[in-house]
C-alpha cells in the first residue's frame, strides 16, 4: 500500500495550526506519516507542534525551503503539502492513494474553496481553478499542449517523494509560486491533476485587502512570475496572519 507522509510548513501559524492538527489527526485512514517544518515562528507554533506529537523540523524561512526539508526528511512514498490553514476531507489519505495508483499521474492537489467557515469565496475559487488551465496556456502554450497544468497555491498538492527529488524539488531562490515552478519541472515526467475534491482554505488575504485588491495583488504575481521576475515577487506578496 503506498504510504503518504503530510507536510505542514509552519511560520506564525498559532492561531490556524489547532484546526488543521485536529484535522489531521481525524483523517481516516491516518497518514502514515506528519511532519512539520518550521521557519522561526515567534509565536506559539513550536510548542503547538511540540504538543501534537509530531515530528519537528526546524528550517530557515521560506516555503521552498521548508517544503524541500520536509521531503527530503519524509520516510513515505508520497507527500501531501498542506497549507496550514487548510482543511482535508476526512478520506483524503484514500483519495490520495487511489490517485497516485495511476502511474502517469506525477503531480495533483484537491481543489481549494477557499472562504472562512461560515462562506465561501466563490469568485475567488472559481478563478483559482480557472488559472489553473488558463496561466499555462499563456505562459507556457508548448507545454499546456503536451498536458502541463497550473497548480496556483499549494494548498494541498501532493507527488512522489522519489519523482519530487528527481526535479530537484522546489527552487529555494523563489519567495512565491514555488508550486508553480514545481509543476512547470514535473510535468515532463508525467500528468498534473487537480481532483474534483474540495480542501477548505483561508481567504485571511481577502479579509485583509478585500476581494478586488486581493484578486489584482494575485494577477500581479502570476503576471510577474510569468515575465520570469522571480525574486521580485515576495515584495508584492506580503504575509497575512
Amino acid at each position: 500500500m503506498t504510504s503518504i507522509t503530510i507536510l505542514i510548513p509552519t511560520y506564525d501559524e498559532e492561531e490556524a495550526l489547532p484546526a488543521t492538527l485536529a484535522n489531521v489527526a481525524a483523517l481516516d485512514p491516518p497518514p502514515d506519516e506528519v511532519i512539520l517544518v518550521d521557519g522561526g515562528s515567534a509565536d506559539k507554533t513550536v510548542d503547538l507542534i511540540n504538543a501534537s506529537g509530531h515530528r519537528l523540523i526546524i528550517s530557515p524561512k521560506g516555503r521552498a525551503v521548508q517544503i524541500n526539508a520536509g521531503v527530503e526528511a519524509a520516510a513515505s512514498d508520497v507527500v501531501c503539502i498542506l497549507h496550514a490553514d487548510t482543511i482535508l476531507p476526512v478520506d483524503a489519505i484514500a483519495v490520495m492513494r487511489e490517485t497516485m495508483a495511476d502511474p502517469k499521474i506525477v503531480l495533483a492537489s484537491f481543489t481549494p474553496r477557499i472562504g472562512n467557515g461560515r462562506r465561501t469565496r466563490w469568485g475567488t475559487t472559481l478563478h483559482n481553478w480557472a488559472k489553473t488551465w488558463y496561466a499555462p496556456l499563456i505562459f507556457r502554450p508548448h507545454l499546456f499542449l503536451l498536458g502541463c497544468r497550473l497548480l496556483f497555491g499549494d494548498h494541498a498538492m501532493f507527488v512522489r517523494r522519489a519523482d519530487y527529488l528527481a526535479v530537484g524539488g522546489c527552487d529555494p531562490e523563489t519567495p512565491v509560486m514555488e508550486e508553480a515552478d514545481l509543476c512547470i519541472k514535473l510535468c515532463r515526467r508525467g500528468r498534473i491533476r487537480m481532483v474534483p475534491r474540495f480542501v477548505h482554505t483561508s481567504d485571511r488575504r481577502i479579509a485583509a485587502w478585500g476581494p478586488i485588491k486581493a484578486n489584482l495583488i494575485y494577477l500581479k504575481v502570476g503576471i510577474l512570475w510569468g515575465l520570469g521576475a522571480r525574486k521580485r515577487l515576495g515584495n508584492s506578496y506580503p504575509d497575512i496572519r
